[in-house]
């Protein structure tokens, strides 16, 4: 039986280490930052998501010399222009707070009737001194009011295409089934399967 592969995961979001880790499963174990003993807030300054995806896994590749990777992710709302999209954490302010983002979202959105929005998230993966990207998207609408206690983030008011339950409603499992961050790190594991089966 093959060794698992290690990797760096430049986050210490509890919520998206557990979510990556389910979507990456056994062949590939995931190390948190807290994990490796490493305090570090990386900001995140840039326009582009896939700018501060590459920005994380750049800096903790700087710090440990390490095979690691780190991912961004936004929420694009069609009516709002692809609002909040990177700025999706601090949607309504520097404190990251969930249920003010979603009020702020919802009262953006109020009675329109384009409630069409995506999940996309990037990987930034730096393997072997080399920089390689993974894209993943989740299309789906935006619900009138919050539905569900599960999850994070905007979870509870988005529904993917091909259900009728939010991603608050869902198991872990249910959620991959769907999610943005599941496509991506299949992506990833792919690459690197295909990338340690030539090494």
């Amino acid at each position: 039986m093959r060794t698992p592969l290690v990797l760096l995961f430049a986050s210490n979001n509890a919520n998206k280490i557990a979510e990556i880790q389910a979507a990456i499963g056994k062949t590939i174990e995931v190390i948190s930052l807290k994990q490796a003993n490493i305090e570090i807030d990386i900001p995140e300054p840039f326009e582009r998501i896939e700018e501060n995806a590459s920005i994380k896994s750049k800096t903790i590749h700087a710090l440990t010399k390490q095979n690691c990777f780190s991912e961004d992710t936004g929420l694009e709302v069609e009516s709002l222009h692809g609002e909040p999209g990177v700025k999706s954490a601090r949607y309504a302010g520097e404190d990251k707070s969930f249920d003010k983002n979603i009020a702020k979202l919802l009262t953006k959105l109020a009675n329109n009737p384009n409630r069409k929005a995506r999940f996309r998230t990037v990987i930034s993966l730096i393997y072997n001194e080399q920089e390689y990207m993974f894209e993943g998207i989740c299309e789906g609408v935006i619900t009138q009011e919050p539905i569900g206690k599960g999850g994070f983030g905007y979870d509870s008011v988005f529904i993917p295409n091909g259900s009728i339950r939010s991603f608050a409603e869902m198991s872990m499992k249910e959620k991959n089934k769907f999610s943005h961050r599941r496509i991506a790190a299949d992506k990833l594991v792919v690459f690197l399967n295909q990338a340690s089966s030539t090494t």
